[in-house]
Protein backbone atom coordinates (compact mmCIF):
# COMPACT_ATOMS: atom_id res chain seq x y z
CA UNK A 1 0.00 0.00 0.00
CA UNK A 2 1.65 3.23 -0.74
CA UNK A 3 2.17 6.66 1.06
CA UNK A 4 -1.24 8.10 -0.03
CA UNK A 5 -3.74 5.40 0.56
CA UNK A 6 -2.39 4.70 4.43
CA UNK A 7 -2.73 8.51 4.80
CA UNK A 8 -6.09 8.25 3.01
CA UNK A 9 -7.51 5.51 5.15
CA UNK A 10 -5.58 5.74 8.46
CA UNK A 11 -6.64 9.88 9.04
CA UNK A 12 -2.33 10.15 9.18
CA UNK A 13 -0.75 12.94 6.93
CA UNK A 14 1.54 12.16 4.33
CA UNK A 15 3.88 14.52 6.04
CA UNK A 16 3.63 12.58 9.46
CA UNK A 17 4.19 9.47 7.69
CA UNK A 18 7.39 10.64 6.52
CA UNK A 19 8.49 11.91 9.89
CA UNK A 20 7.69 8.61 11.54
CA UNK A 21 9.99 7.32 9.14
CA UNK A 22 12.72 9.41 9.14
CA UNK A 23 12.15 8.91 13.58
CA UNK A 24 12.09 5.14 12.96
CA UNK A 25 9.02 4.89 14.22
CA UNK A 26 7.38 3.38 11.36
CA UNK A 27 9.20 2.38 8.63
CA UNK A 28 7.76 0.84 5.60
CA UNK A 29 8.60 -2.66 5.19
CA UNK A 30 9.16 -2.18 1.08
CA UNK A 31 9.41 -0.21 -1.59
CA UNK A 32 8.48 -0.11 -4.92
CA UNK A 33 10.37 -0.11 -8.35
CA UNK A 34 10.25 3.45 -8.46
CA UNK A 35 11.44 4.08 -4.85
CA UNK A 36 8.06 5.09 -3.49
CA UNK A 37 7.47 3.52 0.39
CA UNK A 38 4.99 0.45 0.41
CA UNK A 39 3.33 -0.58 3.77
CA UNK A 40 2.42 -3.37 4.63
CA UNK A 41 -0.04 -4.50 6.73
CA UNK A 42 1.96 -4.95 9.65
CA UNK A 43 3.29 -1.19 9.23
CA UNK A 44 -0.47 0.04 8.85
CA UNK A 45 -1.32 -1.72 12.51
CA UNK A 46 1.74 -0.08 13.70
CA UNK A 47 0.78 3.02 12.64
CA UNK A 48 -2.52 3.04 14.71
CA UNK A 49 -0.30 1.81 17.54
CA UNK A 50 1.71 4.87 17.43
CA UNK A 51 -1.68 7.15 17.01
CA UNK A 52 -2.78 5.10 20.43
CA UNK A 53 -0.83 5.77 21.66
CA UNK A 54 -0.09 9.79 20.89
CA UNK A 55 -3.83 10.46 22.00
CA UNK A 56 -2.68 9.35 25.58
CA UNK A 57 -0.51 12.40 25.41
CA UNK A 58 2.81 10.69 24.99
CA UNK A 59 5.77 12.48 23.19
CA UNK A 60 7.25 10.42 19.97
CA UNK A 61 10.64 9.79 21.67
CA UNK A 62 8.21 8.34 24.46
CA UNK A 63 6.33 6.48 21.89
CA UNK A 64 9.75 4.63 20.61
CA UNK A 65 10.79 3.64 23.77
CA UNK A 66 7.45 2.21 24.43
CA UNK A 67 7.66 0.05 21.17
CA UNK A 68 11.12 -0.92 21.31
CA UNK A 69 12.46 -1.04 24.57
CA UNK A 70 11.29 -4.85 25.98
CA UNK A 71 11.95 -3.12 29.99
CA UNK A 72 9.29 -0.01 29.08
CA UNK A 73 6.16 -2.22 30.81
CA UNK A 74 2.78 -0.79 30.33
CA UNK A 75 2.13 -0.80 33.83
CA UNK A 76 5.15 2.20 34.63
CA UNK A 77 4.04 4.19 31.51
CA UNK A 78 0.17 4.60 32.71
CA UNK A 79 1.70 5.83 36.02
CA UNK A 80 3.89 8.22 34.23
CA UNK A 81 0.59 9.43 32.11
CA UNK A 82 -1.54 10.05 35.28
CA UNK A 83 1.48 12.27 36.64
CA UNK A 84 1.47 14.02 33.12
CA UNK A 85 -1.75 14.23 32.84
CA UNK A 86 -2.08 15.52 36.81
CA UNK A 87 0.52 18.24 36.33
CA UNK A 88 -1.08 19.73 33.52
CA UNK A 89 -4.64 20.04 35.04
CA UNK A 90 -2.66 21.53 38.04
CA UNK A 91 -1.24 24.28 35.47
CA UNK A 92 -4.29 24.31 33.16
CA UNK A 93 -6.45 24.98 36.55
CA UNK A 94 -4.33 27.63 38.04
CA UNK A 95 -4.55 29.85 33.97
CA UNK A 96 -7.90 29.34 34.84
CA UNK A 97 -7.81 30.71 38.11
CA UNK A 98 -6.02 33.51 36.77
CA UNK A 99 -8.05 34.37 34.48
CA UNK A 100 -11.06 34.74 36.76
CA UNK A 101 -9.48 36.76 38.50
CA UNK A 102 -8.36 39.30 36.13
CA UNK A 103 -12.13 38.82 35.00
CA UNK A 104 -13.42 39.82 38.03
CA UNK A 105 -11.89 42.68 38.36
CA UNK A 106 -13.36 44.50 35.35
CA UNK A 107 -10.88 45.98 33.92
CA UNK A 108 -11.36 48.92 31.17
CA UNK A 109 -7.70 49.19 29.74
CA UNK A 110 -4.81 46.68 29.93
CA UNK A 111 -3.20 48.90 32.96
CA UNK A 112 -5.44 46.72 34.69
CA UNK A 113 -4.71 43.71 33.81
CA UNK A 114 -0.98 44.40 33.98
CA UNK A 115 -1.57 45.20 37.48
CA UNK A 116 -3.56 42.55 38.61
CA UNK A 117 -1.08 40.12 36.99
CA UNK A 118 2.30 41.56 38.41
CA UNK A 119 0.42 41.09 41.59
CA UNK A 120 -0.39 37.30 41.39
CA UNK A 121 3.15 36.78 39.73
CA UNK A 122 4.04 38.78 43.05
CA UNK A 123 2.17 36.46 45.56
CA UNK A 124 3.65 33.41 43.58
CA UNK A 125 6.93 34.93 44.83
CA UNK A 126 9.22 32.37 47.06
CA UNK A 127 10.03 35.40 48.55
CA UNK A 128 7.64 36.51 51.87
CA UNK A 129 9.14 40.01 51.70
CA UNK A 130 8.18 40.23 47.92
CA UNK A 131 4.71 39.14 48.55
CA UNK A 132 4.16 41.50 50.72
CA UNK A 133 5.60 44.35 48.75
CA UNK A 134 3.27 42.60 45.55
CA UNK A 135 -0.01 43.71 48.12
CA UNK A 136 1.42 46.88 49.87
CA UNK A 137 2.35 48.56 46.56
CA UNK A 138 -0.70 47.94 44.78
CA UNK A 139 -2.07 51.48 43.51
CA UNK A 140 -5.33 52.44 45.27
CA UNK A 141 -7.20 52.62 41.35
CA UNK A 142 -6.28 49.49 40.76
CA UNK A 143 -9.34 47.05 42.24
CA UNK A 144 -8.52 43.52 43.35
CA UNK A 145 -10.89 40.85 43.22
CA UNK A 146 -11.84 39.75 46.94
CA UNK A 147 -11.81 36.19 45.85
CA UNK A 148 -7.94 36.40 44.71
CA UNK A 149 -6.90 38.12 48.13
CA UNK A 150 -9.40 35.41 50.20
CA UNK A 151 -7.87 32.68 48.54
CA UNK A 152 -4.19 34.08 48.95
CA UNK A 153 -4.57 34.56 52.74
CA UNK A 154 -5.42 30.85 53.05
CA UNK A 155 -2.49 29.73 51.15
CA UNK A 156 -0.05 32.45 52.94
CA UNK A 157 2.29 30.59 55.81
CA UNK A 158 3.87 34.10 56.79
CA UNK A 159 2.16 36.23 59.47
CA UNK A 160 3.24 39.48 58.19
CA UNK A 161 2.53 38.86 54.84
CA UNK A 162 -0.86 37.31 55.78
CA UNK A 163 -1.59 40.62 57.62
CA UNK A 164 -1.21 43.08 54.57
CA UNK A 165 -3.52 40.83 52.40
CA UNK A 166 -6.10 40.52 55.09
CA UNK A 167 -5.61 44.73 55.79
CA UNK A 168 -6.17 44.36 51.77
CA UNK A 169 -8.84 42.14 51.88
CA UNK A 170 -10.80 44.28 54.73
CA UNK A 171 -10.29 47.34 51.84
CA UNK A 172 -12.12 45.54 48.94
CA UNK A 173 -15.27 45.73 47.59
CA UNK A 174 -16.15 41.84 48.22
CA UNK A 175 -17.69 40.27 51.16
CA UNK A 176 -14.32 39.18 52.59
CA UNK A 177 -15.87 36.53 55.42
CA UNK A 178 -18.05 34.93 52.68
CA UNK A 179 -14.99 34.21 50.86
CA UNK A 180 -13.13 33.21 53.82
CA UNK A 181 -15.82 31.13 55.24
CA UNK A 182 -14.76 28.23 52.95
CA UNK A 183 -11.93 28.22 54.81
CA UNK A 184 -13.12 27.61 58.28
CA UNK A 185 -14.74 24.66 57.15
CA UNK A 186 -11.60 23.17 55.37
CA UNK A 187 -10.66 19.75 56.25
CA UNK A 188 -6.76 20.88 56.12
CA UNK A 189 -6.55 22.45 59.79
CA UNK A 190 -3.39 24.60 58.66
CA UNK A 191 -6.33 26.79 56.04
CA UNK A 192 -9.05 26.26 58.80
CA UNK A 193 -6.62 28.20 61.38
CA UNK A 194 -5.37 30.81 58.73
CA UNK A 195 -9.18 31.84 58.00
CA UNK A 196 -10.31 31.68 61.39
CA UNK A 197 -7.34 34.34 62.35
CA UNK A 198 -8.40 36.36 59.06
CA UNK A 199 -11.77 36.71 60.29
CA UNK A 200 -10.91 37.13 63.82
CA UNK A 201 -8.90 40.59 62.64
CA UNK A 202 -12.01 41.96 60.48
CA UNK A 203 -13.89 43.12 63.37
CA UNK A 204 -16.77 45.38 61.93
CA UNK A 205 -17.60 42.74 58.91
CA UNK A 206 -21.17 41.57 58.86
CA UNK A 207 -21.49 37.36 59.28
CA UNK A 208 -17.97 37.61 60.98
CA UNK A 209 -19.35 36.40 64.83
CA UNK A 210 -21.70 33.42 63.26
CA UNK A 211 -18.47 32.14 60.99
CA UNK A 212 -16.25 32.21 64.39
CA UNK A 213 -19.36 30.64 66.66
CA UNK A 214 -19.42 27.70 64.25
CA UNK A 215 -15.35 27.50 64.67
CA UNK A 216 -15.97 27.29 68.64
CA UNK A 217 -17.03 23.69 67.71
CA UNK A 218 -13.73 22.50 65.50
CA UNK A 219 -11.68 19.67 66.53
CA UNK A 220 -8.60 21.85 66.45
CA UNK A 221 -7.51 23.61 69.66
CA UNK A 222 -6.01 26.14 68.08
CA UNK A 223 -8.82 27.39 66.24
CA UNK A 224 -11.12 27.13 68.93
CA UNK A 225 -9.04 29.20 70.94
CA UNK A 226 -9.02 31.87 68.14
CA UNK A 227 -12.76 32.16 67.76
CA UNK A 228 -13.31 31.94 71.34
CA UNK A 229 -10.98 35.33 71.52
CA UNK A 230 -12.36 37.24 68.95
CA UNK A 231 -16.18 36.43 70.39
CA UNK A 232 -14.93 36.93 73.85
CA UNK A 233 -14.08 40.73 72.60
CA UNK A 234 -17.39 40.85 70.63
CA UNK A 235 -18.79 40.34 74.04
CA UNK A 236 -20.24 36.78 72.73
CA UNK A 237 -21.07 34.50 76.18
CA UNK A 238 -20.80 31.57 74.10
CA UNK A 239 -17.24 31.70 74.64
CA UNK A 240 -16.36 31.50 77.99
CA UNK A 241 -15.77 27.64 78.45
CA UNK A 242 -13.04 27.49 75.71
CA UNK A 243 -11.74 30.76 77.36
CA UNK A 244 -11.79 29.15 81.02
CA UNK A 245 -10.36 26.01 79.08
CA UNK A 246 -7.45 28.27 77.93
CA UNK A 247 -6.58 29.57 81.64
CA UNK A 248 -6.95 26.33 82.63
CA UNK A 249 -4.54 24.31 80.48
CA UNK A 250 -2.29 27.24 80.27
CA UNK A 251 -2.98 28.47 76.56
CA UNK A 252 -2.33 31.90 76.00
CA UNK A 253 -4.09 32.43 79.51
CA UNK A 254 -3.71 36.03 79.99
CA UNK A 255 -5.63 36.72 76.60
CA UNK A 256 -8.15 35.22 77.61
CA UNK A 257 -8.27 36.16 81.30
CA UNK A 258 -8.26 39.64 80.08
CA UNK A 259 -11.17 38.87 77.71
CA UNK A 260 -12.80 37.24 80.39
CA UNK A 261 -12.47 40.40 82.75
CA UNK A 262 -14.38 42.73 80.01
CA UNK A 263 -17.27 39.36 79.74
CA UNK A 264 -17.46 39.64 83.42
CA UNK A 265 -18.78 43.41 83.16
CA UNK A 266 -22.37 41.88 82.70
CA UNK A 267 -23.43 41.25 86.16
CA UNK A 268 -25.05 37.71 84.22
CA UNK A 269 -21.96 37.05 83.29
CA UNK A 270 -19.86 37.46 86.27
CA UNK A 271 -21.00 34.28 88.51
CA UNK A 272 -20.87 32.37 85.79
CA UNK A 273 -17.24 32.60 85.00
CA UNK A 274 -16.23 32.63 88.24
CA UNK A 275 -18.03 29.39 89.37
CA UNK A 276 -16.14 28.27 85.67
CA UNK A 277 -12.97 28.94 87.55
CA UNK A 278 -13.92 28.11 91.13
CA UNK A 279 -15.29 24.90 89.42
CA UNK A 280 -11.68 24.58 87.75
CA UNK A 281 -9.49 24.98 91.29
CA UNK A 282 -11.69 22.07 92.89
CA UNK A 283 -10.38 19.70 90.35
CA UNK A 284 -7.83 17.24 91.22
CA UNK A 285 -5.56 18.36 88.59
CA UNK A 286 -5.44 22.04 89.46
CA UNK A 287 -1.60 22.07 90.21
CA UNK A 288 -0.13 24.89 91.61
CA UNK A 289 0.94 26.44 88.16
CA UNK A 290 -2.71 26.33 87.37
CA UNK A 291 -4.00 27.41 90.63
CA UNK A 292 -2.09 30.51 90.12
CA UNK A 293 -3.27 31.08 86.27
CA UNK A 294 -7.05 30.73 88.16
CA UNK A 295 -6.02 33.81 90.54
CA UNK A 296 -4.55 35.33 88.01
CA UNK A 297 -7.72 35.29 85.57
CA UNK A 298 -10.15 36.09 89.15
CA UNK A 299 -8.33 39.53 89.64
CA UNK A 300 -9.54 40.79 86.64
CA UNK A 301 -12.76 39.84 86.85
CA UNK A 302 -15.71 42.08 88.32
CA UNK A 303 -17.81 39.35 90.05
CA UNK A 304 -18.89 40.02 93.68
CA UNK A 305 -17.32 36.61 94.75
CA UNK A 306 -13.75 36.90 93.64
CA UNK A 307 -11.88 38.69 97.00
CA UNK A 308 -13.38 35.70 98.92
CA UNK A 309 -12.10 33.47 96.77
CA UNK A 310 -8.93 34.52 96.24
CA UNK A 311 -8.85 35.31 100.32
CA UNK A 312 -9.34 31.21 100.67
CA UNK A 313 -6.47 31.02 98.50
CA UNK A 314 -4.19 32.89 100.17
CA UNK A 315 -4.08 29.79 102.40
CA UNK A 316 -3.11 27.17 100.19
CA UNK A 317 -0.95 24.56 100.46
CA UNK A 318 1.57 25.25 97.99
CA UNK A 319 3.58 28.88 99.34
CA UNK A 320 4.08 30.10 95.29
CA UNK A 321 0.10 30.28 95.45
CA UNK A 322 -0.79 31.70 98.83
CA UNK A 323 1.69 34.76 97.96
CA UNK A 324 0.29 35.21 94.65
CA UNK A 325 -3.42 35.64 96.35
CA UNK A 326 -2.06 37.67 98.52
CA UNK A 327 -0.72 39.75 96.54
CA UNK A 328 -4.00 40.35 94.62
CA UNK A 329 -6.49 40.29 97.82
CA UNK A 330 -4.12 43.66 98.47
CA UNK A 331 -4.45 45.04 95.18
CA UNK A 332 -8.30 44.15 95.12
CA UNK A 333 -8.56 45.93 98.53
CA UNK A 334 -6.50 49.47 96.89
CA UNK A 335 -8.93 49.23 94.06
CA UNK A 336 -12.47 49.44 96.20
CA UNK A 337 -10.27 52.19 97.85
CA UNK A 338 -9.96 53.92 95.31
CA UNK A 339 -13.75 53.75 94.01
CA UNK A 340 -14.98 54.33 97.52
CA UNK A 341 -13.09 57.78 97.00
CA UNK A 342 -13.83 58.46 93.55
CA UNK A 343 -18.11 57.92 94.58
CA UNK A 344 -17.25 60.57 97.68
CA UNK A 345 -15.44 63.18 95.66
Amino acid sequence: MLIGEVARRSGVSTRMLRHYDALGLVRPTGRTVGGYREYSAEDVRRIFHVESLRSLGLSLKQIGLALEDPAFTPSALVGDLIRWTEDRLEREQELLKRLRAVDASAPTGWQGVLRIVELMQGLDSTSAARRQQAVLARPESVAVPAELLAGAVLSESDPHVAGALCWALARSRGDGVAMLAAGVRSEDVDIRRRAVRAIAGMSEAPGATVVLAEALGDPDTTVREHAALALGRRGVTAAVPTLVGMVVEGSHDVDAAEVLGTLSRDPGSADRITTSLVDALAARTADPAMRIRVAQALVELSGTTVPEVLRQLTHDDDRAVALVASAFVAVLEERFAEDRADEGS
